[in-house]
């Protein structure tokens, strides 16, 4: 579709949406609407600087309700729908799964029954350009083992937690919803990200935080289990590649071609640390191997040779550059950091991390 028409975005004040809202509004000049529940993860601060373009409008409300949904859909008359709203941490679905299938599936089906109930009564135009994106993930796939040929779209699903079972669920209703209903879908499954405003409780930030508070970092089990890292604007890059050029009914891997392991990330954490903010000591002193989660995939490889090859989108960020850049903003965002980090998010750190809990660090 050309990008040239509103669109609503869900889950638009979490941290991979809401630097799509951000880039989006730099790069197309076009209105978007965020629908966002505002949970623990959701964060109106993360799109402070827009809040007064008249492009932006900013709606709480949950994807489950579908009234709401269809109200929305017909005051905006949106030309693509991008769909990142989910529970998304593993370690949390492991604690408590049921709101992972109640947002994750029971609210993906009542988004698309939404969308497909408005689509339909688009004139046959507006019909053949509308899109509805669905922003997956890469643990749909299962694990690979250390020499195991990366995942391509057509690797077999195999989830192993809650979080990913309900996200190949919520993968298999908007296949579904292509197949039977026609709703011109598109489905991007994708690596690690990193970056800007991402909410503590996943590796980077977390450690980050750990190690200038001078806390244990906390690293499941030997270390080495393997992730592919993705910068976060590299991702919207893709996505917005996708919704332009991508093929309705298609899937298409987005991955940084960025393989290493968590001990590995954790030690460039501590290496950069110790170049922005030396402390009185190595900062990798401070790395504490815990009990590891159950069910821990241990590796996860994109291939992303077809969003290469027909879309010309192509990772940009190096690691290295990609890590700094990010320390370097939640070192210069102490104030967003503390809001985010208040309330039930400390209840839950005391909770992942007291010496009885069979978890231990934050990793997707």
């Amino acid at each position: 579709m050309p990008l040239n028409s509103p669109v609503l975005v869900t889950g638009g004040a979490g941290f991979i949406g809401s630097n799509f809202v951000l880039q989006w509004l730099v790069e197309q000049q076009t209105p978007v609407t965020v629908l966002d529940k505002l949970t623990y993860a959701g964060n109106l601060e993360n799109l402070a600087s827009v809040q007064q373009d008249s492009r932006y409008r900013f709606v709480c409300g949950d994807i489950a309700d579908g009234a709401l949904v269809r109200r929305l859909l017909d005051e905006q008359h949106p030309g693509a729908i991008v769909h990142f709203a989910a529970e998304s941490h593993v370690d949390r679905s492991i604690l408590g799964p049921g709101e992972f299938i109640r947002t994750n599936i029971e609210g993906t089906f009542q988004l698309l029954e939404a969308v497909r109930g408005y689509w339909m009564e688009l004139p046959t135009e507006q019909r053949k350009e509308f899109r509805f994106l669905h922003v997956s993930t890469d643990e749909v796939y299962g694990s690979l083992t250390p020499t195991a040929p990366a995942f391509t779209e057509e690797t077999p699903y195999a989830p192993n937690s809650p979080y990913s079972a309900s996200k190949a669920a919520s993968d298999h209703l908007v296949r579904a919803y292509h197949h039977t209903y026609g709703l011109p879908v598109l489905t991007t499954n994708c690596s690690n990200n990193y970056g800007p405003r991402q909410f503590p409780e996943k590796l980077i930030p977390l450690v980050v935080q750990n190690a200038l508070k001078g806390l244990p970092l906390p690293v499941y089990g030997d270390g080495q289990n393997v992730r592919d890292w993705l910068y976060v604007t590299d991702h919207c890059d893709g996505i917005r590649a996708v919704l332009e050029r991508g093929v309705a009914g298609q899937t298409y891997n987005i991955g940084g071609r960025q393989e290493m392991s968590n001990l590995e990330v954790v030690r460039q954490i501590c290496a950069t640390l110790d170049e922005l903010k030396p402390a009185g000591k190595p900062y990798a002193s401070l790395i504490t191997f815990v009990k590891d989660r159950p069910g821990h995939d241990r590796r996860y490889a994109m291939d992303i040779a077809k969003i290469e090859r027909e879309l010309g989108w192509q990772p940009r960020e190096t690691f290295a550059g990609g890590l700094r850049k990010t320390i370097q903003w939640y070192l210069d965002n102490p104030e967003w950091v503390e809001h985010v980090t208040s309330g039930s998010y400390r209840e839950w750190i005391d909770l992942q991390y007291t010496p009885s809990s069979p978890e231990g660090a934050a990793n997707r």
